[in-house]
């Protein structure tokens, strides 16, 4: 019902009580004018009620005008009360709600009632709702690459991929490489794996080993190069062969000590990890690092930028992951259960924290309206019933009026 609506209301209640108030008046002025021209005795008791009847409507209407304004203009004390009384009105009010409404246990009684879950659950389940979450998520999401600044992610990005460039331990891993070779036997079996290689290599090269030996050494080729060539073949192969099958040959047994040695220096000298960071600055130096970096940015948030919009992949999978939550959440009570207590949590302590706000807001908000509009919107909202009250003290009056004749006259 709006404020036309209730307005309306109001003046037929307001007819209604007066239309009470003056046939009292002219029952009585009739009585009174029988009574003098041709009286009989139940005139008085009629008269008695219309009188009292009259006295209480009067009252009562004095009362109820009272509260919204001065009645009949008259400015008389303790008048026009709520208009007066404003701002001690939105006081009392706003305390009253604090003291009576916001307190701890009637809190609790309401917030634990609250089951947010379900009606989250069926919101969700809806399709177009799903579609308008998916939807601002995308925008959440472009909007913050959208608004970062390009040279604070680039410089970010440089100082990590910098630092982490410098602190890049390549002659740890280098160390822990050989250590792993020699604990496992690795290079003994890369040896083993290398020998028949090369032994085969030198026999398919014969004849380039020949022509060599023959170029340093013309002299073997007069007197039988070729078969000292073969000789020498086989003496490299026999070699292979003695490296090959033999754990404990001495080339192995150096190679070891070599690696060892190698480990030794990586671990406890700076000479290879000085080597490793002048590799590191010819291959990556920071001038190259920056261009990566500001390259790779600008790609990337291209490539956001295209994969957020609407019924691309990333919007596809939010929808899905969106689409597919009621069902998880109705598979996992737990979850449920937790979501409602923490909500409750939550209301509850917000509701403890700021009720005194709420009390100086109802008394601040009521301060600043204009005291008659205050008084207007009262009367408009609760002056329809007060004139029950106006129509029960004419009747009631006009009762006790001919209770106390009755009585009076019995007496």
């Amino acid at each position: 019902m709006n404020d036309i609506e209730k307005k309306i209301q109001l003046k037929k209640h307001k007819t209604f009580a007066l239309s009470i108030l003056l046939i009292m008046a002219i029952v009585y002025c009739y009585m009174v004018y029988c009574l003098r021209n041709f009286p009989a005795d139940w005139m008085g008791y009629i008269k008695a009620f219309a009188e009292a009847g009259m006295v209480g409507g009067l009252a009562d209407w004095f009362a109820v005008t009272a509260l919204f304004k001065y009645p009949l203009g008259l400015k008389i004390p303790h008048t026009n009360i709520i208009q007066n009384n404003k701002d001690a009105l939105g006081r009392n009010l706003g305390d009253f709600v604090t003291l009576n409404f916001l307190t701890p246990h009637t809190i609790r009684s309401y917030v634990e009632k609250i089951v947010i879950s379900e009606y989250i659950k069926q919101w969700i389940s809806l399709p177009k709702n799903q579609e308008i979450i998916s939807i601002e998520i995308l925008k959440l999401i472009k909007n913050g690459v959208v608004n970062l600044e390009d040279s604070k992610v680039e410089s970010f990005l440089n100082h990590r991929i910098q630092t982490f460039w410098k602190q890049l331990s390549i002659e740890q891993w280098i160390a822990q490489g050989l250590h792993y070779l020699i604990e496992n036997n690795e290079h003994h079996r890369l040896i083993t794996l290398i020998m028949p290689k090369a032994k085969q290599y030198v026999l398919e090269n014969k004849e380039t080993i020949y022509q060599k030996i023959v170029e340093q050494k013309p002299i073997l080729g007069l007197i039988g190069g070729k078969s000292v060539t073969n000789q020498l073949v086989q003496g490299i192969l026999t070699f292979f062969d003695d490296i090959e099958h033999n754990i404990d040959h001495p080339l192995r047994l150096m190679i070891t000590d070599k690696l060892n040695e190698a480990i030794h220096e990586v671990e406890h000298t700076d000479k290879w990890k000085n080597k490793i960071n002048d590799i590191k600055e010819s291959f990556l130096p920071e001038s190259k690092i920056n261009t990566y970096v500001h390259n790779f940015w600008n790609g990337i948030k291209n490539d956001i930028d295209m994969y957020l919009e609407p019924n691309q992949k990333i919007h596809q999978y939010i929808k899905f992951q969106i689409e597919s939550l009621p069902t998880l959440l109705s598979k996992e009570p737990v979850w449920l259960n937790s979501l409602n207590l923490y909500a409750q949590k939550f209301i509850f302590k917000l509701a403890l924290k700021y009720r005194f706000e709420i009390a100086f807001i109802i008394e601040k908000t009521i301060k600043e309206w204009d005291g008659k509009e205050l008084s207007d919107k009262l009367e408009t909202e609760v002056g329809k019933d007060l004139q029950y009250i106006r129509i029960n003290g004419t009747l009631v009056g006009g009762l006790v009026g001919l209770l106390i004749y009755t009585l009076t006259e019995w007496i």
